[in-house]
């Protein structure tokens, strides 16, 4: 299936590793132009010389962290710079450490704001003009099933992805009249490095090995797996596409089934 994405242009935050790096790979193999950012400069290098070595795409790799308003600013600019154009925006970061509330301190609440939060404001306030001059846009949020269901230990995660939700459904409906669809996904269990880290926590915390709280999350999945980091990837490149043009405010579980609520 043709998606119509060929040419134009993506910018794809914390893309050196996990979901990101994987949607950056997918959009990349419709004939997308990507931009790719994450902190560790090494990392990137190496994904972006991956991901054109095996699309044939080329890929910007801009060393930025997204919780920094200036790399931000610089990240945007660059990709616009290079590419002449904006058309999609994946906005990612890695998530806030796990805990319970008595866990947390003010600085902690604050660094999880600015990474979680203030990282998707901040990108969607400079990438939305280009696309407002195109008349066309798709801005795409990795959350996670949090949004839909708190997952326990996950305090911050649970607090603060829901205000991106918010926000996408208020940018859904301002952004409309100028043909730029605002959608979430909302992965759940993934098979990447941020699951093995919360598996492990889990453990620790339970006091109980590693396979234990790795087959409990799977018993919770009506699909009886993880799912893998090309399947959220698939989902995100669709929504991305001229195929998905009526879909705006939507939240999309990519979860195997585990959150089973109708709403």
């Amino acid at each position: 299936m043709d998606l119509g994405l060929s040419g134009r242009v993506a910018l794809v935050a914390a893309a050196s590793r996990g979901l990101g790096r994987a949607t950056a790979e997918r959009l990349a193999r419709e004939g997308m132009r990507v931009a790719i950012c994450a902190r560790n400069e090494e990392l990137l290098r190496r994904a972006a010389e991956e991901i054109q070595a095996a699309t044939g795409a080329e890929v910007l790799a801009v060393p930025a962290d997204v919780s920094k308003p200036e790399d931000v600013e610089r990240l945007v600019s660059q990709t616009r710079e290079r590419f002449g154009r904006l058309d999609v925006l994946v906005t990612n970061a890695g998530g806030p450490p796990p805990g319970n509330f008595f866990d947390f301190t003010d600085g902690q609440w604050e660094a999880a704001f600015r990474l979680t939060l203030m990282s998707v404001v901040r990108l969607c306030r400079a990438a939305i003009p280009p696309m407002k001059e195109r008349k066309w846009g798709r801005i795409v949020h990795i959350t996670s099933v949090s949004v839909k269901q708190p997952l326990p230990n996950l305090l911050l995660s649970n607090s603060l992805r829901l205000a991106v939700i918010g926000l996408a459904k208020s940018l859904a409906v301002e952004l409309a009249p100028y043909n730029i669809t605002v959608n979430s996904v909302c992965p759940g269990p993934i098979a990447t490095e941020r699951m093995e880290q919360l598996l492990q926590a889990q453990a620790q915390m339970q006091n109980i090995p590693l396979e234990e709280a790795r087959a409990a999350w799977t018993r919770e999945i009506p699909l009886a797996r993880l799912g893998q980091p090309q399947e959220l990837a698939d989902a995100i490149a669709f929504l991305a596409s001229e195929n998905a043009g009526f879909i705006t405010g939507a939240a999309l579980q990519v979860d195997g089934g585990m959150v089973k609520f109708v709403l």
